[in-house]
């Protein structure tokens, strides 16, 4: 297997799409831990580059749940790596990275008194003429 680092920083804004679960083993049921022994639990990630109008998926496998993520946050991947991988004749990109983090929400202004169109706010007159 060839382990491809990947520059984060290219890849635009990263949401999740599919909420962090285990990883499984398809053949015995169990959740798969790493060398370490921390379970392994995957997260859908979506992934639009800047610039550019297309969107993928991609699943991204981390050491240990990771806390405050769900379907519509905003993430951050740290250490991410793309893992080519062949078996039985089949081939594919895995990717994995030491972390997955919520982006925290930017803080929002605050909103600016409405002002009519044509008219100016707190001057005292109404819109039929001088008062």
């Amino acid at each position: 297997m060839r382990n491809i680092p990947v520059d984060v920083n290219r890849l635009g804004t990263l949401m999740c799409v599919v909420p962090p679960a285990p990883r499984v083993n398809q053949e015995t049921g169990e959740v798969r831990k790493d060398r370490e022994g921390n379970l392994i639990y995957v997260v859908g990630v979506s992934v639009r580059q800047q610039g550019n109008r297309r969107a993928d998926v991609i699943e991204v496998a981390v050491p240990s749940e990771p806390a405050g993520i769900a379907e519509g946050v905003r993430v951050q991947v740290a250490d991410l790596v793309a893992v080519a991988w062949e078996i039985e004749g089949r081939k594919g990109t895995s990717f994995r990275a030491s972390s997955v983090t919520a982006v925290p929400a930017a803080p929002t202004a605050p909103s600016a008194p409405v002002v009519p169109a044509g008219g100016s706010a707190g001057r005292g007159k109404s819109a039929g003429g001088e008062s």
